[in-house]
């Protein structure tokens, strides 16, 4: 039988329904490839009996007739979504051996549709970063390398573990989530495929918070097919979220190969910064050529507020951390240091439990949030995302369909080769990711190509509120038309 992990979702759906092979064949050829794969440092926690368990309840439906829309599919989940039973951390050691006792949403979904559970993937700290370097645990490493070089390059983060697992066969999907570029970043970095939905689309219910006005999930799988096969059961209404939206959840994949003739595409002038990299202008000028060659039209729009998008960002979302990470104080859960009183103990727990790149966001956020710069700060940033947000809004009623810009500036980059002595360095890898989420639209992010150093490429596709349909049909022309890159072989064992 030929490497099962060499599979895409779709294809493993297929050979299941057929009974070409087990779940439980196709979750054990995953686990083994997992346990080969230690260096890369891309589960937290691995949970093969219960992915066994599982394999063989999903078996068993499929003997029946009863198979759900991913039964016996192997998934990863990210560390930021609780799962009963098992050690949910953020990534952080404030939260090391806290077992929730109930499921996010998003995982009892996929779980209902027959999804497989391999492990907890790895993350940057609460999802603050970019890189991967900021867990606990220890970065991740991607399966990627430069031509030529053995030095360790970064996945992308916060979803850096689940981006990584996908690009080394590790999983046929995981579950992300995005801040401000935290699933698309980690894909363009990775030559995955992963889409942040609309704002609302997928309940935030047990996902541990990092901003709670920008925090969105989704999913990051091998091809445009699987990421819309993922999102359809991981999105939905949830009486548990009050910013889940309540309205009907498309069949994403019907979508994935559907005419794109005649849709207007918007190419915003902002986008072209000082020191973009060559080689990621001129996979943008091709990504336009795929479009039009496929009947789409291509127009110049202007998004003047993106040069604020940033500087905004990193106000909010900080502000919003400092509030939804005071709850983890050293009373309820996790991690507790013994102090001679109540603020002793508050202090010691946050200050060793909290990494210094989480400490710095809290301290941020605290600062604008304070009283004689809550107007200077926090509310000024409130009002550009105002703006941001009707930026998009008047390219749309333009007749605008689509936006297509970049994912990143530049391909990945080594361990440790940004933001260790400047932080604002590694901040400036979300230039093109975090107007989607200040305005809570829909971005997905594909590969285009390589590198002159071997590494992936990725362009970003933004929507309009809640037409993921629209994406995945043009993302579908993009990857026909794009070189197929395939994935890193294996060299991690």
């Amino acid at each position: 039988m030929s490497d099962l992990t060499r599979l895409t979702l779709a294809d493993a759906r297929e050979g299941l329904a057929a009974k070409t092979f087990s779940a439980v064949e196709l979750t054990q050829a995953h686990l083994d490839a997992m346990a080969r794969a230690k260096g890369l440092n891309a589960y937290i926690v691995e949970t093969p009996d219960k992915a066994l368990a599982m394999a063989r309840a999903s078996d068993a439906k499929i003997a029946k007739g009863e198979a759900g829309p991913l039964e016996g599919i192997p998934l990863g989940i990210k560390d930021l979504y609780a799962t009963e039973g098992v050690q949910t951390t953020a990534a952080s050691h404030i939260l090391e051996g806290f077992i929730p006792p109930y499921e996010s949403t998003v995982t009892s979904n996929l779980w209902r549709d027959g999804a497989t559970m391999l492990g907890k993937l790895n993350l940057d700290e609460f999802a603050m970063g970019s890189s991967n370097e900021t867990s606990y645990f220890g970065p991740v490493v991607s399966p990627w390398r430069r031509n030529g070089s053995d030095a360790k390059i970064v996945p992308g983060g916060s979803s850096g573990g689940s981006a990584a697992a996908v690009a080394a066969r590790l999983c046929l999907g995981a579950t992300a989530t995005d801040t401000g570029g935290s699933i698309r970043q980690p894909a363009a970095f990775t030559g995955t495929v992963g889409i942040k939905p609309t704002y609302g689309r997928c309940s935030r219910f047990g996902v541990v918070a990092f901003a709670s006005s920008l925090d969105q999930a989704g999913p990051i799988a091998k091809t445009v097919r699987d990421t819309a096969i993922l999102l359809r059961s991981m999105a939905g209404h949830d009486p548990k979220d009050t910013t889940s939206v309540d309205a009907p959840v498309p069949d994403y994949e019907k979508a994935v190969g559907a005419s794109i003739r005649g849709k207007v595409i918007g190419i915003p002038k902002e986008y072209r910064l000082d020191g973009l990299s060559a080689e990621i202008a001129s996979l943008w000028d091709q990504g336009v050529a795929w479009l039009r060659a496929a009947g789409a039209e291509i127009r110049e729009i202007s998004l003047p507020h993106t040069r604020h998008a940033l500087p905004a960002y990193y106000i909010v979302a900080p502000a919003e951390a400092s509030s939804n990470l005071a709850r983890y104080d050293g009373v309820r859960y996790g991690l507790r240091k013994t102090g001679k009183d109540i603020v002793d103990l508050y202090e010691l727990t946050r200050a060793e439990g909290f990494g210094k790149e989480v400490r710095r966001r809290i301290m941020i956020g605290t600062y604008v949030l304070s009283a004689g710069y809550y107007d200077a700060y926090y509310l000024r940033a409130q009002k550009i995302r105002s703006l941001i947000k009707r930026d998009f809004d008047l390219a749309y009623q333009s007749g605008v369909d689509a936006i297509l810009t970049p994912a990143t500036p530049s391909p990945a980059f080594a361990l440790g080769e940004k933001g260790s002595a400047d932080p604002v360095e590694m901040y400036l890898n979300d230039v093109f990711t975090v107007t989607v989420n200040m305005a809570g639209l829909p971005g997905l992010v594909l590969p285009g190509g390589l590198s002159s150093d071997g590494l992936p490429l990725g362009l970003q596709l933004i929507g309009r509120p809640f037409e993921e349909e629209s994406l995945f049909s043009l993302a579908q022309v993009i990857e026909e038309a794009a070189p197929k890159i395939g994935l890193p072989e294996s060299w991690w064992g």
